[in-house]
């Protein structure tokens, strides 16, 4: 596995943005995305969200390797949102909130974010989310269900971020009707999962303040270096095999694996798994081949 530092810009223009990562779908980080003087670096802290959504119920998540055979992880606890910040501010822990969207709770926090839009109005500024985790939590190697392009900004603490293109899907071992990888690609057992060998792609180390644009259809695998929380914002796909793909993913593709895995249960899943193996395996000889 190769990964290549994703290149770092500062007051690009919205024709260089579309012109040579949006069109193409190549990642880039933006240094001032969100305009550096926007309210939420000056007021958002901990103290301040235990103030105006503390009490509010949260489900507790934990590591997302213990559940690569499944579509979803299910939560491992629940507490109140105050007590969650009070754990990732003391120690390390894999502990993550998972479809909690303080922005949503408190919308008000929405004007808090300044864009300096480089799509030319394609992000959809209405709906943001927020995302929290503890020093060493994870994010299963994933593609987002909807194809949409999107924009990471960390507002606190550290994230290391890998992705790859969509034509890589078959060496990550994609499981089939699924979004995401059979392998723990952060500890890649290369003789269980050789075509992993030949997977070519790019790393973000994002600080505060920086955001990173993943093309509609990467994948992406996300590390939390330290604890810390960041917001991201969404544009439709671009071009119609991109809509396609994502109405297909949404309508079609999800609810046909729903339908299985009722009927099936561990057959379908075990078809699955032994499909993605057979297409990494096909892929990893395609590649030696051509190096060859």
């Amino acid at each position: 596995m190769r990964l290549t530092p994703i290149q770092k810009v500062k007051k690009i223009s919205s024709g260089s943005f579309i012109s040579n990562h949006m069109k193409p779908r190549f990642p880039v980080i933006m240094e001032d995305f969100i305009d550096p003087e926007s309210p939420a670096f000056k007021k958002w802290n901990y103290a301040y969200f235990k103030e105006i959504a503390g009490e509010h119920k949260v489900n507790i998540y934990g590591s997302e390797l213990e559940s690569l055979d499944k579509v979803a992880s299910s939560p491992i606890g629940q507490t109140t949102f105050a007590e969650y910040l009070d754990l990732i501010s003391t120690a390390p822990t894999e502990h993550r909130l998972f479809l909690f969207n303080l922005l949503t709770i408190r919308p008000e926090l929405k004007s808090d974010i300044h864009y300096n839009d480089v799509t030319n109005g394609k992000i959809l500024k209405w709906l943001p989310f927020m995302f929290f985790g503890g020093e060493g939590s994870i994010t299963r190697n994933h593609i987002d269900i909807d194809m949409s392009h999107v924009f990471i900004t960390q507002f606190h603490g550290i994230k290391r971020i890998w992705l790859f293109p969509w034509e890589q899907s078959d060496l990550m071992y994609k499981l089939p009707y699924n979004f995401h990888s059979l392998p723990n690609i952060k500890d890649p057992d290369y003789r269980e999962f050789p075509a992993l060998v030949y997977l070519d792609g790019y790393e973000a180390l994002l600080e505060p303040g920086e955001t990173l644009y993943i093309p509609s259809g990467w994948w992406h695998y996300i590390q939390y270096e330290t604890e810390g929380y960041s917001v991201s914002v969404r544009a439709l796909p671009s071009s119609l095999l991109e809509k396609w793909r994502g109405f297909k993913n949404m309508v079609v593709t999800r609810n046909f694996d729903n339908i299985m895995r009722k009927l099936f249960k561990e057959k379908w899943f075990k078809y699955k798994v032994k499909t993605a193996r057979r297409r990494g395996a096909a892929a990893a000889r395609k590649q030696k081949n051509f190096l060859i």
